[in-house]
């Protein structure tokens, strides 16, 4: 299924509330006031001044750079920073939800300690406010009696978009000392994992890519709602407008499942059936193959100009000399002579033309780019889905070229005077400590995930590979957004729980202590870029105002923890002090590579609130790889330099077989059952859907999303699902078509069951989606997290969604459950 549109820029607008997107925007509310001090903040707090404070947005992973307004020491508006290169003085329509957080009514005052023993969801905590001393004291207490019965395993921390070697960064360290591999477990499995991976595993790079967006002229996106979330979507709002404007314009093709607002605005949008995405890429692979439309100088040739690739028609592996990538004619013969546009056909349910028309436009179109994310690997067949996608950006010649994708550096960050291996004791250095993660990463089970933090509340239950003990939460709820969520309602009534939200939510319903945080607008952070344009950017968010509760920032909370501690660690964190320690030495490496706006210490980068350095250090011209000599891309790199700082794969190409997934054959053969000579290659398998029902469900993020933390905004509430309408309740977007067939009219409420649960929605018509296909809303069903979030909505999603994970990349498979709906 194809629609091609032609839609004016004032009817798109009109149509996707986009014009709020590009503006600023400011709300008047109290708080409390600026730290740290100086004569004119003084002067606002005593309301005769307006003070600008730079600091970043922390409604999605962008990080784009704001300007937060106080008078009288109280927050009255946010801006983006105009020096930003994210921001470039714009903020999303989420950029302003900061003083909604800040001044939130529900946040937790202080630190709080149970007094109710028995936990549940419908349990009264009864908490009870404490000082941060006896909470402090109570956590080192717990964790130093865990280590001297030699169980400093048992201790876990799961952790979110912390962000900054001032927060996230720090778990580390804290695991090291203190002998847990346990500190630090991240969400990215239930994120976008896979898509790492496939990078991994074809061009050697375990990241998300960074893209030159204002030079393509041709993205094929795959699933990414560039115009809804996707990340920097501030950015991606004002380079859309370059993009279909610029001469020539460049043209967008989306595949997706559902009319969303960025395949409203795209020249066509493809509607795919669910988890066949893979199918369609190498479809798309054959037909530049086929007609010859490969880029050469970056792929290779024929050694015989005359020969040519045929459908169905195997090549000798010498016939082709290859330039930068590698097993392309292995991959030919196995896979993609094959793979024909009538093959995918039957796969996709997409018209021949279709597909033939998408692979020609993006096989002639220099430059180009395919992108995409989770939508396409949150199956059991996502790392091969997404090596497939990722092998057509070899196959054009995109990568590290202008106009296509590369990988984001890091900043020039200096590090702390005091050295933490200096602080091992002999307990963190013996061998025998070293256990298994709680999550399974690296063993027989996982053994080539990152992360599996949605298999920790069963793994607990089961006591493999041993039970948790304690455990805290840092910016993440898996109790409510995990796959299969209810086992952690289970699990966490026999932990010792403790949750650092600033807000009352499901976690710290099951809490044994409350640790608040700062919100983002109290806080003294740092944050490199989230992948963008490639060169390193590092920007600081620094307090607007004082705390107006009783709160912590997170990185305090753990050195404070860790001064508690006995013996070499506790004296390693005196010695580290606070985290205002830590951001002053990372600006001293500032001093040494000063930023293109003179950024050169820490108090500029305060002054600043970014640090960065153009341009990236590396380009592909024409098959050709250069770096940056500092006024120009001239300096040619060999091919070991290239293995060494881009492709860095075993044979230091792109590689069409996968030297890292033949490594791992026999496991993924018995995992996906590929044959052992054939998992390297990327290729479509069928996923394997959970759920027992006739219905595909997605869960797409919305413009107002927020990762999920907006649910108890009530401005984001009101524009939550746009498309549809929904307000104070699940609306489940069905096909007229569908619903028909199940006696379901426009507005009936309905039974939404998988093989683990039932929740309820209301059902709406929506004819801009496939009719295998229903969508329902993250972000509903609360039974916590404050007055707004609590009771709306009459379902969670994750209730009914299967805690089942591509057993490559350990990704959650949110998307590949089907369900049953019926009237209720």
């Amino acid at each position: 299924m194809t629609l091609e549109f032609k839609t004016s820029r004032r009817r798109f607008l009109q149509a996707t509330g986009a014009t709020g997107a590009v503006a600023a925007t400011g709300i008047g509310l109290s708080g409390g006031t600026l730290a740290p001090a100086s004569a004119q903040q003084a002067a606002s707090a005593a309301g005769t001044a307006t003070v600008v404070n730079k600091n970043i947005c922390h409604q999605c992973p962008a990080r784009c750079g704001i300007d937060v307004y106080t008078t009288g020491g109280k927050v009255h508006a946010i801006y983006g920073n105009p020096d930003h290169p994210i921001a470039n003085g714009k903020l999303c329509p989420k950029g302003h939800l900061g003083t909604y957080i800040l001044y939130d009514p529900d946040r937790f005052k202080g630190p709080m300690k149970r007094t109710n023993p028995n936990k549940g969801r419908d349990q009264d905590p009864k908490f009870v406010p404490i000082s941060w001393d006896e909470a402090l004291n109570t956590v080192a207490a717990r964790l130093q009696a865990l280590r001297d019965k030699g169980e400093s395993h048992r201790f876990t921390l799961a952790f979110g978009r912390g962000w900054g070697a001032s927060c996230a960064g720090l778990l580390g360290t804290f695991g090291k000392l203190y002998g847990s591999p346990n500190i630090g477990l991240g969400h990215s499995s239930m994120c976008s994992d896979g898509s790492k991976k496939a990078k991994h595993a074809t061009d050697g790079n375990k990241d998300y890519n960074s893209y030159d967006y204002l030079n393509t002229n041709y993205i094929l996106n795959f699933g990414a709602g560039f115009l809804e979330a996707f990340r920097p979507y501030n950015n991606n709002l004002q380079v859309w407008g370059h993009l279909r404007t610029k001469s020539p314009r460049a043209r967008v093709t989306v595949v997706d499942v559902r009319l969303t607002t960025t395949g409203a605005a795209a020249d066509r949008l493809v509607m795919i059936k669910p988890a066949t995405d893979g199918a369609f890429a190498l479809a798309i692979a054959h037909v530049i193959l086929t007609e010859g439309l490969w880029e050469r100088d970056f792929v290779g040739d024929f050694a015989d100009p005359a020969m040519k690739f045929e459908a169905g028609k195997t090549l000798a592996a010498d016939s082709f000399k290859e330039k930068w990538v590698s097993g392309l004619i292995e991959w030919w013969n196995a896979v993609v002579k094959d793979a024909t546009p009538e093959w995918a056909s039957k796969i996709t349910t997409l018209t021949v033309k279709e597909i033939v028309t998408v692979a020609r436009e993006f096989g002639s179109t220099r430059p180009a780019m395919a992108l995409f994310e989770r939508g396409p690997t949150a199956h059991t067949n996502g790392v091969h889905t997404g090596m497939a996608i990722h092998a057509l950006n070899a196959l054009v010649g995109s990568l590290f070229a202008k106009g296509g994708l590369a990988y984001q550096m890091g900043p020039a960050y200096g590090s702390l005077d005091v050295k933490s291996d200096d602080f091992l004791d002999d307990y963190a250095k013996a061998p025998e400590r070293k256990k298994p993660r709680m999550d399974l990463v690296g063993s027989a089970e996982w053994p080539m995930a990152d992360n599996q933090l949605q298999g920790v509340a069963k793994h607990h239950l089961a006591g493999n590979p041993y039970k948790i003990d304690t455990m805290m939460f840092y910016l993440t709820s898996p109790i409510f957004s995990a796959p299969g969520c209810k086992d952690w309602e289970t699990a966490l009534k026999d932990i010792f729980v403790i949750d650092t939200s600033p807000f009352p939510g499901e976690t710290s319903v099951f809490a044994d202590l409350v640790l608040p945080d700062h919100t983002y607008l109290e806080r003294l952070q740092d944050a490199p870029t989230y992948p963008f344009q490639g060169y390193p950017l590092a920007q600081l968010r620094t307090p607007a105002v004082k705390p107006v509760h009783d709160t912590k920032v997170f990185g305090d909370i753990l050195i404070e923890i860790g001064k508690r501690m006995k013996g070499p660690m506790g004296d390693y964190y005196k010695a580290v002090g606070n985290t205002e320690n830590v951001v002053k030495a990372l600006a001293k490496g500032f001093e040494k590579s000063p930023g293109d706006n003179g950024v050169n210490s820490f108090e500029t980068w305060v002054q600043k609130g970014v640090w960065y350095k153009k341009p990236y250090h590396w380009r592909q011209v024409r098959g050709e790889f250069y770096e940056w000599d500092g006024t120009a891309y001239a300096k040619k790199m060999d091919a070991e330099e290239v293995k060494k700082k881009l492709l860095k794969t075993p044979s230091g190409k792109f590689e069409f077989k996968s030297g890292l997934m033949e490594a791992k054959a026999d496991f993924v053969t018995a995992k996906v059952g590929i044959p052992a000579e054939r998992v390297g290659f990327p290729q479509w398998f069928e996923a394997k859907h959970t759920g027992g029902g006739d219905l595909h469900v997605v869960t797409p993020k919305s413009s107002a999303h927020a990762e999920g933390r907006s649910a108890n905004t009530p401005w984001a509430i009101n524009i939550y699902q746009p498309t549809s309408g929904g307000r104070t309740q699940n609306l489940m977007e069905i096909h007229p078509e569908a619903a028909k067939k199940r006696n379901i009219a426009d507005g009936d409420k309905v039974r939404v069951k998988s093989s683990i649960g039932t929740i309820s929605a209301t059902a709406r018509y929506y004819a801009g989606l496939r009719p295998d296909t229903i969508v329902l809303p993250f972000g509903f069903g609360h039974w916590a997290y404050g007055r707004w979030a609590k009771g709306r909505g009459s379902g969670n999603v994750s209730e009914v969604t299967e805690n089942v994970s591509d057993p490559i990349s350990g990704l959650a498979c949110y998307y590949t459950g089907k369900v049953t709906v019926e009237k209720a």
